[in-house]
Formats: C-alpha cells, sequence, structure tokens
C-alpha cells in the first residue's frame, strides 16, 4: 500500500491522524509516577448529644496522631515517616510507600465541648467521641 498524504483529506477526516494520536498517547501513561496523597477518608455520625467520627489511618503509629477541636472546626493530622534501610546487594527499584503528612479539616453544625471529647485508635481506625456543647448561649427575653 502506498501512502497518501492527500487521503485523509479526499475522505474528509483530515483530523484523524490527530484524533489517532491522541487516543494511542494515554496521559495516564505519563502521569503515573506523580502519586497523589491519600486522604484520610472519613464516617460521621451524629446524635443529639453528639457526634462520632471514624477516620481511615492504615498504618499510622498512635503517636504521630493529632486531633485538635477548636468550636465546631476539628483537625486531624498525620505523620508518617519511611525508615530508610539499605542492604548491600541490594537495590529498590520501586517504592510506592507514602512518605509525608496527611491533614484533614473539616466543620460540624454545632459547637464541641473539647473537655469532654474523646479519642481511640486500634487496627488503623481513629475514633472521636465529640459531645455537643450545651445551647446557653441562646436566651429568650421577656418583653415588659
Amino acid at each position: 500500500m502506498q501512502f497518501d498524504p492527500f487521503g485523509d483529506l479526499a475522505r474528509l477526516e483530515p483530523l484523524r491522524g490527530v484524533e489517532d494520536f491522541f487516543r494511542d498517547f494515554r496521559l495516564k501513561n505519563m502521569l503515573r509516577d506523580f502519586d497523589a496523597k491519600p486522604l484520610i477518608k472519613l464516617d460521621v455520625a451524629e446524635t443529639e448529644q453528639a457526634y462520632s467520627v471514624k477516620a481511615e489511618l492504615p498504618g499510622m503509629k498512635k503517636e504521630d496522631i493529632k486531633v485538635d477541636v477548636e468550636g465546631n472546626r476539628v483537625t486531624i493530622s498525620a505523620e508518617t515517616k519511611r525508615e530508610s534501610e539499605q542492604k548491600e546487594g541490594k537495590t529498590v527499584v520501586r517504592s510506592e510507600r507514602y512518605v509525608g503528612q496527611l491533614y484533614r479539616s473539616f466543620t460540624l453544625e454545632k459547637e464541641v465541648d473539647d473537655g469532654k471529647a474523646e479519642a481511640k485508635y486500634q487496627d488503623g481506625v481513629l475514633e472521636l467521641t465529640l459531645p455537643k456543647k450545651p445551647n446557653n448561649g441562646a436566651k429568650k427575653l421577656v418583653i415588659s
């Protein structure tokens, strides 16, 4: 078969070659080495008295997890460190473990009584019990 540079024009498909190029060129392959930072996945439940939060932090040590509660804002952060280990005669071909800091912050509808808040960490799941502050701020006034 002989190459005809005007063949696509004659068939009214002038951009067919460009479409084939982009279809074959996988953007995914170009970005495969750029790993996204993992997010802290949350489940938040609410009762009349408290919020219950479950956060996935697999592979973390509880000493490396920090929870801050300020009013109705909750911030969870965790730092993970890769332990570097070098062995003679061994070459690391690829390492996919995350190194750095995870961070997640969210706002709840009501303020949290931080003095009664509790946190437990077991099997890669952080469980927070965040009691709501009583609504003492609202007061009805009697009009005389």
